[in-house]
């Protein structure tokens, strides 16, 4: 029987608790109906015995204190909320006991924004790490020494696994079940709970917001420019010029506040408008194309499909809303 250990940290969100919990105990319910013995032990495992989350609406009376446990061999971290930094602090006990049980042979998985926790540990420094897309540059302010993976659901490598935003946990508590029976017990479990096995990318659900709390007035007046004239022909030498800064400071600067090269902006705030414009319906790909200062298609197939994993055709399709066509039929 393995053990798995959902930890209960402050600040943590209950349904990243809940859920996890609920996959493995219905893996348990899986095995007893086929007449085997349960295959997980579950356990809630926290620093005190009374958790209160969500302003005090919800409590967790964990199973078992970190002190308590012995042997572990998965600990699971749920995602958590509101300040970061001041969640990473509140649970600062967590953290050693994590590594010592890593260096014992567990392995942990991150659920969410969870990855924040992990990194916290040191565990992650030198290798790849997901979370979730809105919190990608946040994290990768406070965590250098992790490789941002922003657009994979899953990540897994040395016993460490993250994933990304959201209902991304999910996949990962597939990916989990897989590894630890089988196969066919993972694809049971995505049908019961109706989810889909084959998510491998979170960027067709990413929207781009560029990182402005650096506190260089440049920097945030040439995105301000940027995110207003996205149609317009832009290239570094005109900014630069524009601007009135060398071209390699300026460079420099930018995506040192930004997380971004000045190109990669200029891509990322064409893109997504032209996403918006796509998820409308109301125009084909060409004029999107040409509306968000494009005009050589296959550049602009190759630079949506690097933000969003997906041709500008597909997304049309996948994200024209249903219930705006209802409504114009109506």
């Amino acid at each position: 029987m393995k053990t798995v250990s959902i930890i209960v940290p402050e600040n943590a969100v209950p349904a990243a608790i809940v859920d996890p919990q609920y996959m493995f105990s219905a893996i348990n319910m899986f095995y007893k109906n086929a007449g085997q013995p349960p295959f997980f032990n579950v356990q809630l495992v926290g620093l005190n015995r009374d958790i209160r989350l969500n302003n005090g609406s919800v409590s967790f009376h964990p199973d078992a204190l970190i002190q308590d446990v012995a042997h572990t061999d998965l600990i699971i971290i749920p995602a958590i909320s509101g300040d970061i930094e001041a969640a990473i602090a509140a649970n600062q006990g967590f953290l050693p006991w994590i590594v010592s049980h890593h260096r014992q042979g567990a392995e942990v998985a991150s659920l969410c924004i969870g990855a924040f926790l992990l990194a916290a540990t040191g565990l992650l420094n030198g290798k790849t790490c997901s979370t979730h897309w809105l919190h990608a540059a946040a994290f990768k302010r406070m965590f250098p020494d992790v490789k941002m993976a922003d657009d994979r659901v899953i990540t897994d490598q040395n016993g460490l696994y993250t994933s990304g935003g959201a209902n991304a946990y999910w996949n990962l508590l597939l990916y989990l079940v897989e590894k630890y029976t089988h196969r066919e017990m993972a694809i049971m479990a995505s049908k019961y709970f109706l989810l889909d096995t084959a998510k491998k990318s979170q960027l067709p659900f990413a929207m781009f917001k560029g990182q402005k709390n650096h506190g260089d007035d440049l920097v945030l007046a040439v995105q301000e420019y940027i995110e207003n004239h996205f149609d317009s022909k832009i290239s570094v030498e005109w900014l630069a010029d524009r601007f009135g800064v060398g071209r390699r400071t300026f460079e420099r600067r930018f995506k040192k506040n930004t997380a971004n090269s000045i190109i990669e902006y200029i891509q990322r705030v064409r893109i997504e408008a032209a996403k918006l414009q796509l998820e409308e319906g109301q125009k084909q790909v060409n004029e999107v194309m040409y509306a968000v200062g494009y005009n050589d298609p296959k550049a602009f197939r190759e630079v949506f499909k690097k933000y969003t994993d997906m041709s500008p055709v597909d997304y049309r399709q996948k994200y024209t809303s249903e219930v705006y066509h209802l409504g114009k039929a109506i």
